[in-house]
């Protein structure tokens, strides 16, 4: 047999899959990993637990699926997008926690950098919005924050990375330090223009250059692993943020195409084809891949909590005994009874860009049971859904009709059907909702001639099922207005 190693480091668990080529998922291991949350708003993982939990499963994986003549012909890594590694180049040992791209501690510099007029310069630039999401403001703060850090940058010594270039450093014995197109342009120092490093940006914010990685295509042979690592000498064959790999993995690849992955977060990107589509309405502009020397944009929709939101009410307030149940408490009763959830938790994503509020629940009486509140979680992920489609087709000048979703939530159906309900689309789940994997499965694959080009991977088929609009006009504007009213509140 022959296979494609797809590495999916998320935000709490590390996942290897082999992939063959009839795009089937031949096996899955899976590991959670601890989160870190040392303060209010501060979220951090232990750079160690990234890398051990992704050796384990992935050397799991090839022990117990793969025969000693089978050929792992390339390995893709996708991973979750902005948070920040800094390590020592010299003995391979971080200088501080994994910054969670989820992390609010650089609000403060933030607003610095409102208040003195640096939004537009940055926007141009990167594409991005100023907001503590994003790379830069996180590395700015290891510098600044931890003890001889700053100077052992300037002296180059230390290495920064997503956590894509600190998995290839590491599988590769130290001699790569690399990430790709998709991933730099989530860090606001790279210019998506000139798709470089951008001085001006790195002068702002005191990095120096020395310790950012090379910046290559998405799909490409950039070396091998180390047989000691995995037992095997495998070539690393491609390169994608998650979300970019979802995109990817659904075969969005025309202009116009769009999906929503359902995590931790929620994230809705648009293909809008080669050149840079700049948003007025707080849509981030970012680099889907780089292929074959061409680069394709997107435009994205960031939600900070979906998933993340049934697992606080099972985790934080034990509504739920897992999130299954949460489908199954939502469906028991009629509505929400009137009640709102606004998840802001890590602040408020697109299009409000507000990170300093907090979580709200409104509209409690005492009818309010625990389904009401279960319900009204679900029905918030739809609604926060809604609110980055509606900034999408008003600055796109686009009508959209139907919109591929995947992620775990994406089983959820009383979710989907809401979806549909409240944005009045037709919502497209595959089969397989593994479509981050399989994105960079397939990006993987195109650079070491598993498939041949894209037209091969669209005759991969797979059913899908359509969850279409039942809810009439006076309702869905009814409740929209509502939860307007909520977030107005919760702002």
């Amino acid at each position: 047999m022959k296979y494609i190693l797809a590495l999916d480091q998320g935000t709490t668990s590390s996942r290897a899959l082999l992939v063959n080529h009839a795009g089937q998922i031949c096996g899955v291991r899976q590991q959670e990993f601890p989160q870190i949350f040392p303060r209010t708003g501060w979220v951090e993982h232990d750079p160690t637990d990234i890398l051990n939990s992704q050796l384990t499963v992935t050397r799991d994986l090839i022990n117990k699926i793969c025969n000693p003549d089978d050929e792992i012909i390339g390995l893709g890594i996708t991973n979750q997008r902005e948070t920040v590694i800094v390590w020592n180049k010299h003995t391979g040992n971080p200088v501080y926690n994994a910054i969670v791209w989820q992390c609010q501690r650089s609000a403060e510099y933030c607003n610095f950098l409102r208040d003195n007029d640096y939004t537009e310069t940055i926007h141009r630039k990167t594409g991005l919005v100023v907001d503590a999401y994003f790379s830069g403001p996180k590395i700015k703060w290891i510098l600044d924050n931890i003890k001889g850090a700053r100077q052992a940058a300037e002296q180059g010594d230390l290495l920064f990375g997503t956590v894509d270039s600190w998995l290839i450093w590491n599988l590769t014995g130290g001699k790569y330090h690399i990430t790709d197109y998709s991933n730099a342009s989530r860090t606001m120092l790279f210019n998506i223009n000139t798709l470089t490093w951008d001085e001006e940006l790195l002068e702002l914010m005191k990095i120096p250059a020395a310790m950012l990685p090379e910046v290559h295509s998405s799909s490409m042979i950039y070396g091998h692993t180390e047989q000691a690592i995995l037992g095997r000498s495998i070539p690393i064959s491609a390169i994608l943020g998650d979300q970019q790999a979802a995109l990817f993995g659904n075969l969005c690849l025309e202009p116009g195409t769009v999906k929503n992955t359902y995590g931790t977060g929620a994230f809705l990107l648009m293909n809008t084809g080669n050149r840079p589509f700049f948003s007025q309405d707080g849509l981030l502009t970012t680099i889907a891949w780089q292929i074959n020397k061409e680069t394709i944009y997107a435009l994205e929709g960031t939600i900070f909590m979906a998933g993340a939101t049934i697992q606080w009410l099972r985790d934080n307030l034990g509504l739920i005994k897992d999130a299954a149940e949460s489908e199954t408490l939502a469906a028991s009763v009629e509505d929400s009874a009137g009640v709102y959830f606004v998840p802001a938790f890590q602040g408020l994503g697109t299009p409000y860009w507000n990170m300093e509020t907090t979580a709200l629940i409104s509209g409690l009486t005492r009818g309010a049971q625990r389904a009401h509140i279960v319900r009204a979680a679900l029905e918030a992920i739809a609604y926060r859904t809604n609110d980055v489609l509606s900034v999408m087709q008003h600055d796109t000048e686009m009508d959209l009709n139907d919109m591929l979703v995947d992620g775990g939530a994406a089983m959820n159906n009383f979710l989907l059907q809401f979806q549909a309900d409240i944005s009045n689309l037709s919502i497209i789940r595959p089969q397989n909702i593994e479509s981050t994997a399989m994105g960079i499965a397939f990006a993987a694959g195109l650079a070491v001639g598993f498939w041949e080009n894209s037209d091969e991977l669209r005759t991969i088929k797979q059913q899908t099922r359509v969850f279409t609009p039942q809810m009439t006009a006076n309702k869905r504007n009814t409740l929209y207005q509502g939860w307007q009213n909520a977030v107005k509140r919760c702002l």
